[in-house]
C-alpha cells in the first residue's frame, strides 16, 4: 500500500477508507463481519454511543477485544446532551461496551446548545488526561468551533456530513487539510450518480461508489471516508477505491 493510501491519525498510520457501523447489531454474523473487515484491511471503525442503542459498540467489543494496536475504533458521545456529567457516564459505558480501557478516538458527537463547548470538551479532556481516551475529535462543527475546541484539547479529527451532493463544509475540509487534522466525511456516498459518474467509473472499471470515494480521496490529503455497510463484499469494494487515481479533469467533471 503506497503513502497516498494511508494517513496519520493521532499516533497510528491508518488506511484512508474506514467502516461506518450505525446499523451494526449484536449478532454472531455481525461479530464475524467486523473481524473479517479488519482482516480485509480496514483500520478505522467508526461507531457512537447511540448507534443501535449501544449494540454497535458491543458488537465491535465482542469482535475485536483486545483491539489490535494498528486498528482505531472511534466512538462518539453527547448526541442527546453534552453536559460534563452525561459525557463522563457515556465514556465509561463506551469503555465497557468496547471491552477496552482506552478509546483510541473519541468525538464530541455534536455541540450541545445548552452547554458551552468548552465545558463539554473539558469533561472529555479529563478522560484524555487520565488515559481513558487517546485522541479527541469533534463532529458537526464549523471552523470557529474547531478553533475553540483546540484551545481546550488537541483535536485529531473532525467528522462532518460531506459528499458530492452536500458540500456545506468545504471550508472545514480545507481548514483541516491546512492544519493536518483528519477530516472524516459521513454519508460519503450520497450523490454518486449520473452520466459523469458512469463515464468516470467505466473508464476505471469501477462502480459509481468507488468513483465517489476516489473523488473524496483526491479532494483532500487528510480525507478519510467511512462508508457504512454490513457486507464484506462492499468493504472490499470500498477498499479497492484506494487504487483509483482520478485525473484533475475527471475530478472536475464530477458534480
Amino acid at each position: 500500500m503506497n503513502a497516498k493510501q494511508k494517513l496519520r491519525l493521532g499516533d497510528t498510520d491508518v488506511v484512508r477508507i474506514g467502516l461506518g457501523t450505525n446499523r451494526l447489531t449484536k449478532t454472531p454474523e455481525h461479530i464475524a463481519f467486523v473481524k473479517e473487515a479488519v482482516a480485509a484491511g480496514v483500520s478505522v471503525i467508526d461507531t457512537a454511543h447511540t448507534y443501535v442503542g449501544g449494540e454497535s459498540e458491543e458488537t465491535i467489543g465482542a469482535a475485536l477485544s483486545p483491539i489490535p494496536e494498528d486498528c482505531i475504533v472511534a466512538t462518539k458521545g453527547g448526541w442527546t446532551g453534552a453536559r460534563p456529567k452525561v459525557l463522563r457516564a457515556e465514556i465509561d459505558e463506551s469503555l465497557r461496551r468496547l471491552q477496552t480501557d482506552s478509546i483510541a478516538l473519541y468525538y464530541l458527537h455534536r455541540v450541545d446548545p445548552q452547554t458551552p463547548l468548552e465545558e463539554s470538551l473539558g469533561a472529555i479532556k479529563e478522560s484524555h488526561d487520565s488515559g481513558k481516551i487517546r485522541h479527541v475529535g469533534v463532529s458537526n462543527v464549523g471552523i470557529d468551533q474547531i478553533e475553540r475546541a483546540r484551545q481546550v484539547v488537541p483535536i485529531a479529527a473532525v467528522q462532518n456530513r460531506y459528499n458530492l451532493s452536500e458540500r456545506t463544509y468545504e471550508d472545514v475540509v480545507d481548514y483541516c487539510a491546512r492544519e493536518g487534522v483528519v477530516f472524516v466525511p459521513y454519508f460519503p456516498l450520497h450523490g454518486a450518480g449520473g452520466p459523469a459518474f458512469a463515464q468516470v467509473a467505466e473508464r476505471h472499471s469501477a462502480t459509481p461508489a468507488q468513483a465517489a470515494l476516489a473523488w473524496l480521496l483526491k479532494r483532500s490529503p487528510t480525507m478519510l471516508p467511512i462508508p457504512g455497510t454490513l457486507s464484506l463484499e462492499h468493504v472490499k469494494e470500498n477498499l479497492a477505491a484506494l487504487e483509483i487515481e482520478l485525473s484533475q479533469a475527471e475530478f472536475q467533471a464530477l458534480p
